[in-house]
């Protein structure tokens, strides 16, 4: 089989403009209203993709999560192939309530958090989101690398409830310039219960997502773009040229994410026609 004829399903994308700290043209550039991404998923062949909210993060430390959530509900309920993050910031009680709901929609598959942008330490808040996470099923998706968001203090949260099922977003991310940091928090996971995903400008460096599977099996590693942050065809094509056997390239491309999700994206997936 030809890898690059295998749909895949991109578990880290976003919805809406980037907002820095200061008008750049990175600002201008990496805007993804609903058109935008479903053209980068049909270049990168993304049958089904999980959306967060830019708004919801952006800027750092006063994005409009509640808002930004009711965008991603709205696209996701009128889009086949999108489905939801829902954003949770601890600082923000109301999150709680919303992310409640949301995650009781058949489109929304679990909990996005980003200690980083909503300006908070995950050591000091994370009881409250994983216990949260625990008590609703939910899988929890968390930006990671830097020094907020170290990917070793979230495996206090994940040993301590087994159920839990975390994904530690962008492989090689290291404030410090350490590229190991998801690679090494998987391998310290007692229950593995704890993936990682490939949506990092670092996957672009030579044999790090060829180590990073031979640390931790490629069935812990899913594919994700972060677009419109990069653009999502060239993250597809470090995966289909990957010195790795086409059996790792499926478990990234979209098996180990139909192990995880199942449900509702497994049947979108396995559907044809949208």
């Amino acid at each position: 089989m030809d890898i690059r004829e295998a749909p895949a399903i991109d578990v880290h994308c976003h919805y809406g403009a980037y907002v820095g700290r200061t008008p750049s043209l990175m600002d201008r550039l990496c805007k993804g209203d609903t058109t935008s991404i479903l053209r980068q998923l049909e270049l990168a062949n993304v049958r089904c993709a999980i959306v967060s909210s830019l708004k919801a993060l952006l800027p750092r430390g006063a994005g409009a999560v509640l808002p930004g959530n009711e965008d991603v509900e709205r696209i996701c309920t009128d889009t086949g192939k999108l489905f939801q993050w829902a954003v949770l910031n601890p600082l923000e009680h109301e999150t709680y309530k919303q992310a409640e709901i949301l995650l009781k929609h058949k489109k929304c598959l679990g909990i996005k958090i980003h200690p980083e942008e909503h300006v908070y330490p995950i050591k000091e808040y994370g009881k409250a989101i994983f216990s949260f996470a625990a008590k609703h099923n939910a899988i929890v998706q968390a930006h990671s690398g830097e020094e907020n968001s170290e990917p070793m203090d979230y495996i206090i949260f994940t040993n301590e409830y087994p159920e839990l099922r975390l994904i530690l977003s962008h492989i090689g991310c290291g404030w410090d310039g350490d590229m190991t940091k998801q690679v090494r928090a998987i391998q310290a996971s007692k229950h593995g219960n704890v993936y990682s995903d490939t949506s990092s400008a670092k996957s672009i460096t030579p044999g790090l997502i060829e180590w990073a599977v031979k640390e931790a099996g490629s069935e812990k590693i899913m594919f994700g773009t972060d677009a419109p942050c990069y653009y999502a065809p060239m993250q597809r094509a470090r995966i289909d040229s990957a010195e790795l056997e086409n059996d790792d390239k499926q478990n990234i491309l979209y098996r180990t994410s139909l192990r995880l999700f199942g449900g509702e994206l497994e049947k979108i997936y396995n559907n044809q026609h949208f």
